[in-house]
């Protein structure tokens, strides 16, 4: 998370709210070797207090959760390069905007009879935002394939004990400046979603809600 106090004024729910949302990041535990990570489709409960996800068994993570270990799900939001010629203002150097959000607590594995749920809610979640497409359920699949794709499978929970995140809009920066830099990150921005990265950047404090 960025040091600046600036950036990190976003509230626990509008943090909870932005990582139920994207739904996908990227799981970090320290490794005998060193950290390790993956990427992964998360749940998110309301309150922000767990999150449930699958990893492949063949997974290093995966192999090493023999107890309850201390985790982190990193979740990475619109982003965008800004160009201190967009400033308007002289003396200004280069940066980067974006949103993330830091997931943490103490993650273990869960009972193997706890996959066929946790895969249910997961597709109903993801499927339910493509409506009007008529929603895939496990039930597709044939007599016999679901029960032998799950056994490569495990499901794991993280009880989350604390979310920070970072908004980085150039809320450190006179009005004027930063909604010229608004303008041009609209036109030409450089990164993922720019067009909401611009839309943040005109109302930062929306991110204190």
């Amino acid at each position: 998370m960025h040091p600046n106090r600036a950036f990190r004024t976003s509230s626990d729910a509008r943090n909870i709210a932005f990582a139920r949302e994207q739904g996908f990041g990227i799981l970090g535990v320290n490794g005998e070797d060193g950290p390790l990570m993956v990427h992964v489709p998360f749940l998110l409960s309301e309150d922000g207090k767990v999150a449930d996800f699958h990893l492949v068994k063949t997974n290093s993570i995966a192999r090493l959760i023999k107890s309850p270990m201390r985790a982190r799900l990193a979740v990475q939001g619109p982003h965008s390069y800004i160009s201190p010629d967009w400033y308007g203002v002289i003396d200004q150097v280069p940066t980067w905007n974006y949103v993330a959000v830091h997931v943490q607590g103490v993650l273990e594995l869960r009972p193997q009879e706890e996959m066929k749920d946790l895969l249910d809610r997961q597709s109903d979640l993801f499927e339910t935002k493509l409506a009007p497409k008529r929603p895939w359920t496990t039930g597709k699949m044939s007599d016999g394939v679901m029960d032998a794709m799950m056994r490569q499978i495990v499901p794991c929970r993280m009880a989350v004990d604390k979310i920070d995140g970072t908004w980085k809009l150039n809320q450190n920066k006179p009005d004027d400046v930063r909604l010229r830099a608004a303008d041009a990150v609209e036109i030409v921005g450089m990164g993922r979603d720019v067009e909401q990265v611009a839309a943040l950047m005109r109302d930062p404090e929306e991110t204190k809600t």
